[in-house]
């Protein structure tokens, strides 16, 4: 039996502390203390507290040595895995050569230290070093980093400037060609699921002009081709609309949108038609609204006919500024990716 003598200070501390700490642990220390304030026998303590002797008695060692302050500190055991100090090699290898899989990541981590370890142990490993499970992306590989930094500076930012203050109008043009045909994307289900691949490959067009600083967007659509006239009918369209407003249209260098007939209309209605650099739709803001109605009406459905189709694709493109704006407002901010200072994947040979 060890002989603890407790003032009235220190039964109130307890007291107190064993209900009010904010660790569960510390809490359970003090109130096998205070019981002992009370002249509970050890057995006693033990079962009420739901600890071993053994413990007690080391709590109760603990205060003896250090008082009430000591049984609030805590110290535990953390084992520090092997591959810790292999970390500096391992990690300087997968920013070289990033794994696939999980089970590849165990494989080259053998490889490189000798230590074989599970799947689940690699990857809390992995997250360790800061690594996650992540969507590789794409860059044309005639993309011009440069040029496109370029043009931003100099001819896209000044332009959607005038168009934050008013004075301008400037907006992103592009086509999207939805084909009937299944959009496989991700569910949460119970087994894997199929979707039905409809007959046939019709095309629903929609040539789109959206607004950069109030994300409207006016359509030109047809179930054959965008072509020359199409485009004309789209500057006609935002003249109508905006006969007494700069007009800046940002667009890609498709031949459709670059030809005689769209220059001559384009000069006659005062729009100023301003071409993306080669191989740069992450400059082009209309592409993350084309992403955005794929996902909304297409991935993972199932449209038995065409018009079905292609009214859930127009039904999603009209509640853009409606349903849909406060969702869009954040996806279409004026941040483009720029690919200069990105990691690519290095180039393999067979």
């Amino acid at each position: 039996m060890i002989k603890i003598e407790f003032d009235n200070r220190a039964k109130e501390i307890l007291n107190y502390e064993r209900y009010n700490n904010p660790h569960p642990r510390v809490q359970r220390r003090m109130e096998a203390l205070w019981l002992k304030s009370q002249g509970l026998p050890h057995e006693e303590i033990s079962r009420l507290t739901a600890i071993s002797k053994t413990t007690l008695w080391r709590y109760l060692k603990t205060y003896q040595s250090g008082g009430i302050e000591s049984l609030k500190e805590l110290t535990f055991y953390r084992p520090e895995s092997e591959l810790k100090a292999h970390e500096e090699s391992i990690e300087s290898y997968f920013r070289r050569h990033p794994p696939a899989t999980i089970k590849e990541a165990c494989a080259k981590i053998e490889e490189l230290t000798g230590i074989n370890r599970s799947d689940t142990q690699v990857r809390k490993f992995l997250k360790g070093l800061g690594m996650k499970f992540r969507k590789i992306g794409m860059i044309p590989a005639k993309a011009d980093p440069k040029v496109q930094e370029t043009f931003k500076k100099e001819k896209l930012e000044p332009v959607l400037e005038e168009a934050k203050e008013g004075k301008r109008k400037v907006y992103f043009v592009d086509a999207a060609h939805f084909v009937l045909a299944p959009f496989l994307g991700f569910l949460w289900s119970f087994c894997r699921l199929f979707i039905q691949a409809p007959a046939g490959r019709s095309r629903f067009n929609v040539l789109g002009a959206l607004d950069a600083i109030t994300h409207e967007l006016i359509t030109v659509t047809n179930d054959t081709y965008i072509n020359a006239q199409s485009v004309c009918d789209l500057l006609f369209a935002l003249n109508r609309k905006y006969p007494c407003i700069p007009i800046t249209l940002i667009l890609d260098n498709a031949r459709y949108q670059k030809c005689a007939m769209v220059f001559a209309l384009a000069e006659s209605l005062k729009i100023d038609l301003l071409y993306l650099p080669s191989y740069s739709p992450n400059l082009n803001l209309i592409e993350r609204l084309w992403k955005f109605v794929k996902k909304k009406c297409l991935y993972s459905k199932y449209y038995s006919n065409f018009g079905d189709f292609k009214h859930a694709i127009s039904a999603c493109l009209s509640r853009t500024d409606s349903e849909y704006k406060s969702e869009l407002d954040s996806i279409l901010s004026l941040n483009f990716q720029s690919f200069s200072n990105v990691r690519r994947i290095s180039s393999t040979t067979s």
